[in-house]
């Protein structure tokens, strides 16, 4: 297997990897909110955006990879 093959399964796996955090993410910032937490569930949401655009840069970087 060459190096973009391999490239390839690394950047799918990152992906479904981080989009396993994102619900994770969601749920605790909900479980926050609900405790009264708000200031540290914007946190969250925050984090929650930031790894929404990870998985932007990841999805772009697979699909441009055999170009």
């Amino acid at each position: 297997m060459d190096f973009v093959e391999k490239a390839k399964i690394r950047l799918e796996h990152w992906r479904t990897h981080n989009d396993h955090h994102y619900e994770e993410y969601q749920l605790f910032a909900e479980q926050l909110e609900n405790a009264g937490k708000t200031k540290s569930a914007a946190h969250i949401r925050e984090m929650i955006e930031l790894s929404s655009k990870i998985n932007d840069c990841l999805a772009n970087a697979l699909r441009e990879i055999d170009e």
